[in-house]
């Protein structure tokens, strides 16, 4: 059963047009990978399931209710949560201050302080040090944290292996299993192909703002890859 849905998705900056009609969807429990090219539409289209970008109200569903066009507040608050690129921490908080933001959406569920630092022990250790103060890949962790205080159904990841040495990075997915067993779904935007397809259900290349493939991983080539991410 699919829990968010996109059809004929349009979004634009002013005049200038990023996607052109993108039908996707998630399923409850699955992980969903992106790919793509710089500038191939792929933040845009996060951002637009998230109320950064305005879209069409009847363009995006979550559990079958229209939320294009909803505000980012409205739409945290009914379960989806971004990971942004750059992890974006406030440098004046702690690290835990910047975790208790997660909980402004007021969502009931199980993640809390206790279970974030389960998951990422370094963060309990390092909770009273500002956020920006840590390691890369902790801060990466403190952003995954502060998403996954919200208590979210959906869980969007944008360039978490960004800047990161592949061994955090390899670290860091490893906790995607645990997430999923808590009945979050996932969708992970990624330059790392290989990394993302090893942890995904399916795949999507976006080229040039549009759906280029999509197909689950081991059913897809190296060759049906390369065309639909470049276009050659």
């Amino acid at each position: 059963m699919s829990i968010l849905e996109c059809k004929n998705l349009i979004a634009r900056y002013g005049d200038f047009q990023a996607l052109y009609g993108i039908d996707f969807y998630l399923d409850e429990g699955e992980t969903v990978c992106i790919i793509g090219s710089n500038g191939a539409g792929k933040s845009t289209f996060l951002k637009s399931l998230t109320g950064l970008v305005s879209v069409e109200n009847d363009s995006i569903s979550l559990n079958d209710k229209n939320i294009g066009g909803f505000s980012a507040d409205d739409i945290a608050k009914l379960g989806i949560a971004m990971v942004p690129e750059g992890r974006r921490l406030f440098p004046s908080l702690s690290v835990e201050e910047n975790l208790l933001i997660g909980k402004e959406s007021k969502r009931d569920g199980e993640w809390n302080l206790e279970k974030v630092y389960e998951i990422f022990p370094i963060l309990k250790e390092r909770r009273l040090s500002p956020g920006t103060a840590l390691s890369g890949g902790q801060q990466q962790m403190v952003a995954i944290g502060r998403a996954l205080m919200s208590n979210p159904k959906v869980l969007l990841c944008d360039e978490i292996s960004l800047g990161l040495a592949p061994v955090i990075v390899k670290d860091i997915y490893a906790i995607f299993p645990q997430i999923k067993k808590q009945g979050i779904s996932i969708v992970i935007v990624e330059q790392d192909i290989n990394q993302a397809m090893k942890v995904s259900n399916r795949v999507y290349c976006f080229q040039e703002g549009r759906v280029s493939l999509q197909g689950k991983p081991n059913e897809l080539t190296h060759d049906e890859i390369s065309k639909a991410y470049f276009g050659v």
